[in-house]
């Protein structure tokens, strides 16, 4: 077990070593465009394994401070790309990775932020919810109470209930004039119905030409890893969107 600032330290970089992430971090740091960062760094986890549970803290559990790139599930995914690109090493991805995990970069099981809008409900934040942005008049909003399921239990034991408003894009009314207000590096979410979640799953877009691709960690039984789809087909089922955009295009080190 290794320590990082005080925190033990649980670490599996899979098929990578420190020094070519460092590598990977460091050229993706040299490009101005926060999402084309996104973009080249997340192209290197295309094909990695999606691998559920891979952080360790619950109610019972004392939290600790997990980097596994052996596997990736939709969210571990999302955080790992967006502590790099704001990261110019691989010190300063790990301390990164922190205030992108949990509240005030505090390791703790409470304080993880669990559900996708905890990026935007929480200060300092790292991306813009640009949902009702991109969606115009079609965008809608709802206020949740988050974390109680239907009947009444928590969805996560040990972790309290709260009020969010949520945005999110109805799928049904997405079109070609919202697809053109995406961009690549824009993390999206799938919106969920179900009480007390905002979403069900989280990717990153992926905008080539005309040809937009939502990038994520699958669980389908078919993948089982993180893969390219087109987001137009895979949201045609789904309730709806939500999308963040990431803030600036500095390099950051809380």
């Amino acid at each position: 077990m290794n320590s990082f600032d005080g925190e033990d330290l649980l670490i599996d970089l899979g098929k990578w070593t420190e020094a070519k992430l460092e590598t990977i971090i460091h050229e993706a740091s040299m490009i101005e465009d926060a999402g084309s960062r996104i973009g080249l760094i997340s192209d290197f986890f295309v094909g990695l394994d999606y691998k559920e549970s891979t952080l360790i803290g619950n109610i019972n559990t004392s939290e600790s401070f997990v980097i596994n790139l052996s596997g990736v599930d939709c969210l571990t995914f999302i955080e790992y790309i967006e502590a790099m690109r704001l990261s110019g090493s691989f010190e300063s991805f790990l301390r990164n990775l922190k205030q992108v995990r949990y509240v005030n970069a505090q390791v703790s099981f409470k304080n993880r932020k669990h559900f996708f809008t905890d990026w935007t409900g929480y200060a300092p934040s790292t991306v813009h919810d640009v949902t009702a942005q991109t969606g115009g008049e079609k965008a809608r909003n709802i206020s949740k109470i988050m974390n109680i399921k239907e009947d009444g239990t928590p969805l996560l034991p040990g972790i309290g209930s709260f009020c969010r408003t949520i945005n999110y894009i109805p799928s049904a009314d997405v079109d070609s004039t919202m697809l053109r207000r995406l961009k690549t590096g824009d993390y999206a979410g799938i919106y969920s119905f179900m009480n007390g979640l905002d979403v069900s799953h989280v990717g990153i877009i992926i905008k080539d030409g005309d040809t937009l691709s939502l990038r994520h960690a699958s669980s389908d039984s078919r993948f089982r890893k993180v893969v390219d789809h087109d987001l137009q087909a895979y949201i045609s089922e789904k309730p709806g969107l939500i999308i963040f955009r990431p803030k600036g295009d500095q390099i950051q080190s809380f």
